[in-house]
């Protein structure tokens, strides 16, 4: 292995989409991520489709999008793990790893003897990441957590969505997403200060706090002012114009920074007489008069195709873009100058998979894309014979047993 986190061992206990989205950042950076599933069901995300991948006779396999999506460099590991040598696998795992993630409901995993003070008395050496709704501590500590309660709790539906309508979640489950890459985060500080240490800590991210936290601005427009911050669907609060325009073939965001792109937007649409108007030669007064001024610019978009307005707007320095589907994203010639699309070798698959790929460029450590997504209890015997030395003999009394699965 290569990369920036080569030598670094990670025990995921974690599923569906924050714990993964977590640790394939750090197999990505090259960090061995050994995720335990559950024998003969596996992460409930694999039978989270359609759409799945398909074999090669065209059936489909239990590997859908969602689950190839955030589980690529990982080895795949199938222990029972309410069983008693299931547990003790995986204490004889962590004495060769150095961090544990896991996102079961707080107290979960203490009546396996696998919380966070059993781990921490047992290997003070380990970095342990608990992935919540709600975290450890508050009233609402025991409760479970989705990405759906968090963004409507947290705030974010509130903001999002047009001014009249309903609160609108995030077409992602974007709290999911985000609480991930603050679990990494913590994960890797842990990580540094315990080269100082030499001890482990506890990482609790809570679902909740990173969809606050996420909020920035808009949560600091309350603190600051008393009052919650408004939703403007695409528009924005203090910048206008700064939104989604039609156009004859879909939509473009025009987003006016400043007064002189103002100025140079006003020509380019053939309303010079706006740059003498009081109602729109400055932001304060844009903002003042929003409904006027958007409502001229939209019976002009209309006019010309999104290609035709992207392609002026930007010959006058003025941001804008297409608002693009998905096929339209990878089309871009930007995405694949970046890497953002790759294929991997999938042993279910008789044609290389296409997956999304990572968005961190390091120049002298890159990511590397060294496993696909596994199937469920893939590299068991490889795992348990590496790490542990267990024989051909081991394994098969463990399968027989039913506390391991290949």
């Amino acid at each position: 292995m290569s990369g920036p986190l080569s030598g670094i061992r990670v025990l995921d206990l974690s599923r569906v989409l924050a714990g993964p989205s977590c640790t394939q950042i750090l197999g990505d950076l090259g960090a061995d991520i050994i995720k335990v599933e559950r024998p003969g069901e596996g992460d409930d995300t694999r039978k989270w489709g359609p759409p799945f991948l398909k074999d090669a006779a065209g059936h489909d396999t239990e590997e859908s999008a969602y689950y190839l999506s955030c589980n690529r460099n990982k080895r795949s590991i199938a222990i029972d793990i309410t069983r008693p040598e299931g547990q003790q696998i995986i204490h004889d795992l962590l004495t060769k790893c150095d961090i544990l993630i896991e996102n079961f409901k707080v107290g979960g995993l203490e009546k396996y003897g696998l919380g966070y003070e059993h781990i921490k008395q047992r290997h003070p050496h380990i970095i342990y990441a608990s992935i919540t709704g709600f975290g450890q501590t508050g009233p609402l500590a025991s409760e479970p957590g989705y990405d759906l309660m968090a963004q409507a709790m947290g705030g974010l539906m509130a903001v999002t969505g047009e001014p009249e309508g309903m609160p609108m979640k995030v077409g992602v489950a974007l709290t999911d997403v985000m609480t991930g890459l603050y679990a990494a985060i913590g994960v890797l500080a842990a990580l540094h200060k315990r080269k100082e240490t030499g001890r482990g800590d506890l990482v609790d991210v809570a679902l909740l706090d990173c969809t606050l936290a996420s909020l920035t601005n808009l949560a600091q427009f309350y603190l600051t002012s008393g009052t919650p911050a408004k939703r403007w669907g695409n528009a924005h609060s203090t910048i206008v114009p700064y939104q989604a325009f039609p156009a004859a073939d879909g939509h473009i965001i025009i987003a006016v920074g400043n007064d002189a792109q103002f100025a140079r937007l006003a020509t380019l649409l053939g309303h010079d007489e706006w740059l003498k108007d009081d109602r729109f030669i400055t932001n304060r007064a844009r903002v003042a008069h929003r409904d006027i001024i958007v409502n001229l610019i939209s019976t002009i978009t209309p006019t010309r195709p999104v290609a035709d307005w992207v392609t002026a707007l930007q010959e006058i320095d003025v941001p804008a873009g297409p608002v693009n589907r998905m096929d339209q994203v990878f089309a871009m010639e930007q995405i694949q100058a970046r890497g953002m699309e790759i294929e991997m070798n999938h042993p279910t698959s008789p044609l290389p998979i296409h997956l999304v790929g990572s968005p961190l460029k390091l120049s002298e450590n890159p990511v590397d894309y060294r496993l696909p997504p596994p199937r469920c209890g893939e590299h068991t015997q490889q795992i348990l014979n590496e790490l542990l030395n267990k024989s051909s003999e081991d394994l098969a009394e463990l399968i027989k047993n039913n506390v391991v699965s290949i």
